[in-house]
């Protein structure tokens, strides 16, 4: 009799075992199989650094992304401001811009694109080559139908406002073109972070970007978000630090 009960007790121990054993199988091969599948994005992204302005479906803003790099580079005295017509090329505003030489929705085969991104001695701004991430954001433009965006919905978060990820990539396309050793406007030069932090401590940074009465306003020709702004404003209140 006791026999009899302990071999029902094995055998009840081996089921069990046996049991646990499939159930562990079977989790683990759902772990590796998810019911939900991620959805892939077919919307093209600007390949930018920092808090470049696009909206949050992905479409660069015209307005707030890719005019300023035009304005800050190439619309100046000499080039192609309304004045001068360097070539017949006007690049001040959108109907000027994308009336020459914009194949919309064929970034390479845009006769503009392609003098802003070939990389050899003949690209232009001769004396300031745009960065990669700024020929990324006016690629992405054109391919998407180089619309004229204005007023986006942008990503741009004021509580983030490093140096080196926000503040430089937002001076870089909106400033430096005309702050830069070879075209320093008002004698003031943004290419370094030490005379970036100099102007931002003795207020004319701020003070020119937010067009306060007695400051010259910049970029020429357009004006920062208030959400820029504002992280230009908080990265100054930290103590204009790197990190």
């Amino acid at each position: 009799m006791k026999q009899s009960r302990w071999s029902t007790m094995q055998k009840r121990y081996w089921t069990v075992k046996v049991l646990v054993i499939i159930l562990i199988i079977f989790v683990d091969a759902c772990v590796h199989d998810p019911i939900i599948k991620p959805v892939s994005s077919t919307v093209e992204q600007p390949v930018t650094p920092g808090p470049t302005p696009y909206a949050y479906d992905g479409t660069v803003c015209f307005e707030s992304s890719v005019l300023p790099i035009f304005l800050s580079t190439c619309a100046k005295s000499g080039c192609h401001d309304a004045s001068s017509r360097q070539d017949g090329y006007v690049l001040d505003g959108y109907s000027t811009i994308v009336s020459r030489g914009v194949a919309r929705g064929n970034a390479n085969g845009s006769k503009l694109y392609r003098v802003l991104a070939d990389g050899s001695e003949n690209t232009m701004p001769p004396d300031a080559h745009l960065s990669q991430a700024q020929k990324d954001s006016i690629a992405s433009w054109i391919n998407q139908g180089a619309k004229n965006t204005v007023n986006c919905n942008c990503n741009c978060d004021s509580t983030k406002f490093t140096y080196a990820a926000v503040i430089e990539p937002l001076l870089s396309s909106n400033c430096l073109g005309c702050h830069e050793p070879g075209s320093l406007g008002g004698n003031i030069d943004l290419s370094t972070y030490a005379n970036v932090k100099t102007q931002a401590l003795n207020g004319r940074l701020l003070g020119s970007v937010q067009h306060s009465a007695g400051y010259s306003p910049m970029p020429q020709g357009g004006k920062l978000s208030e959400c820029q702004i504002s992280q230009l404003r908080n990265w100054i209140n930290a103590g204009a630090g790197y990190n």
